[in-house]
């Protein structure tokens, strides 16, 4: 499987997803400049974390309208997979390709640290591989993480299986005081109603080595590589 990692100006993330995927995982990986239109023959597209046009507007704003995300768009429209992470998982709101929106963090504030996820199911091509009801140490590194839709779309998402990870504490119990931004129901990672485009606020690429003392991202990519065994 080819995966393409795309390089928005401000992007900080994209090296530590290609490291992964390549060095880690021994995947083909393409890196997708911005304003390249043609995704390289990849079959699964990853837009990586950072900040994008420097976050001018909003998170993700911008950088939606870069001419490389016309083919992500249609890529995915035609059932491809597309993975966003953090500033990627807000460009994908922004494009329209994930419903809802990423606010501003509840407190106001940039939060950088170790907070756990559990998935809410593992019938997704992303949690496949994650053992049912384990609270995953991840890292966010965000300001605008908190995420909102209106009560009509999460009804719809809740009885599609959209709602892929849940801020959790290190015993899997969701709950107020493990929510690290206000987001809407401690929601950390959603997907589209076809299940093909996928968005987390967590970097997974940063808990994926040994070196680290931390893989439990891994899970996530070992879910991902199922598409090249299945």
């Amino acid at each position: 499987m080819k995966f393409g990692v795309v390089v928005f100006p401000g992007s900080n993330c994209d090296q530590d997803m290609v490291y992964v995927l390549r060095d880690l995982l021994k995947q083909e990986v393409v890196e997708l400049w911005h304003k390249e239109h043609s995704l390289q023959n990849a079959d699964f597209v990853i837009l990586p974390g950072g900040f994008s046009y420097g976050d001018y507007l909003r998170s993700g704003a911008i950088a939606r309208f870069s001419p490389i995300m016309n083919e992500v768009m249609e890529h995915a429209d035609k059932g491809g997979n597309v993975f966003g992470v953090c500033n990627g998982f807000q460009i994908l709101c922004e494009a329209g390709l994930l419903p809802g929106a990423l606010l501003a963090n509840q407190e106001l504030k940039f939060s950088c640290k170790n907070v756990y996820v559990k998935a809410e199911n593992t019938h997704t091509l992303i949690t496949s591989a994650i053992p049912k009801n384990k609270a995953l140490k991840i890292p966010i590194a965000h300001g605008e993480g908190n995420y909102y839709t209106d009560p009509a779309s999460l009804k719809k998402m809740k009885s599609n299986d959209q709602i892929l990870f849940h801020y959790c504490d290190e015993t899997g119990n969701v709950s107020p005081e493990s929510n690290p931004n206000g987001s809407l129901e401690n929601i950390a990672g959603i997907c589209n109603a076809t299940k093909n485009v996928f968005g987390m606020m967590p970097h997974p690429e940063r808990a994926a080595d040994n070196e680290l003392s931390n893989t439990d991202g891994l899970f996530l990519f070992k879910s991902l590589l199922t598409l090249v065994t299945s």
